[in-house]
């Protein structure tokens, strides 16, 4: 891995200055992601600045949990709303094969953390690979509804080109989970949303809620309205497309830096596609890797 020069990452203050002109633009909620965040100098100083804006009704973060132990509570006193942990396994030998090096009990003590700062909305991820981790699918619903958790099973998005494994050999889909998850546990669609691409089930006798993002079998592009900022300042309008726009310049390039990167989000946001063209063919669509993409 090669990791890029400091001064082409943006700073803290950049980082605030798009989250409040974003707001200004009519944003209502902001994620922070990765990548890893919670490995970022000063991301609690930025979810501290995000969580005054007026005009900002929800502050998420995503992370693997590795340092949510030791962030948890400061996060949630900056105005940190909902939390998504990526949890692919439950095994720990299966969870150091997969991310090469964790340590699963740091996730696990991130999750017990957060629960104690008082975190009411917390969601594990996990993405689905036929001869990976599918096999865990009933098993990862009921640690979720056993620990008070929302959990969502994605679909792979065909960025990057792989080696460890062929994509539409890996597929597995939403309905199929679906399926093996309901010979043990009552599902039953639910109409509630969090205005994203996560389409929701209501476990019987519990509170937590199964959700599938399924970009291949159960397209959400209809609703979708989101875009992501790379941690370059690149506005990436579809994660399937590569439309964009350089904020960056737009900030560091004016003596204006609120009214250019206010007129150049203006500008790009009427580019956003109709959709993205995934399909599971082992050339990938999109050469930007997740990593790269960060947000």
């Amino acid at each position: 891995m090669t990791f890029l020069p400091r001064t082409e990452v943006l700073s803290i203050e950049e980082l605030a200055l798009l989250g409040k002109t974003l707001c200004d633009l009519g944003v209502t909620k902001l994620r922070i992601t990765g990548g890893e965040p919670l490995i970022r100098g000063g991301i609690i100083e930025l979810m501290q600045n995000l969580g005054q804006i007026p005009q900002l009704k929800e502050l998420c973060l995503t992370t693997n949990g590795t340092h949510l132990a030791k962030h948890a509570q400061a996060l949630k006193d900056a105005g940190v709303d909902r939390i998504n942990i990526s949890l692919d396994t439950l095994s720990p030998e299966r969870f150091r094969q997969l991310t090469r090096f964790g340590d699963i009990n740091q996730v696990f003590e991130g999750i017990k953390a957060a629960q104690r700062a008082g975190f009411q909305h917390i969601k594990l991820n996990c993405v689905a690979l036929k001869h990976y981790n599918a096999d865990e699918a009933t098993e990862l619903v009921r640690f979720a509804l056993n620990e008070g958790l929302d959990i969502s099973f994605i679909e792979e998005m065909p960025l990057g080109k792989v080696d460890g494994h062929g994509r539409a050999a890996e597929f597995v889909s939403s309905a199929e989970l679906r399926v093996q998850i309901a010979q043990h546990i009552l599902l039953k669609p639910s109409s509630t949303t969090t205005g994203g691409p996560s389409r929701y089930w209501q476990a019987e006798g519990f509170g937590s809620r199964v959700g599938f993002i399924s970009p291949h079998s159960e397209n959400f592009c209809s609703s979708c309205n989101r875009v992501r900022i790379t941690a370059t300042g690149k506005l990436i309008l579809c994660l399937g497309q590569e439309n964009s726009a350089d904020l960056r310049s737009a900030m560091r390039s004016s003596p204006t830096p609120e009214l250019t990167l206010r007129e150049t989000l203006l500008k790009a946001i009427v580019h956003k596609p109709e959709k993205h063209d995934f399909d599971l063919a082992d050339e990938p669509q999109i050469l930007r890797f997740m990593s790269v993409t960060g947000g």
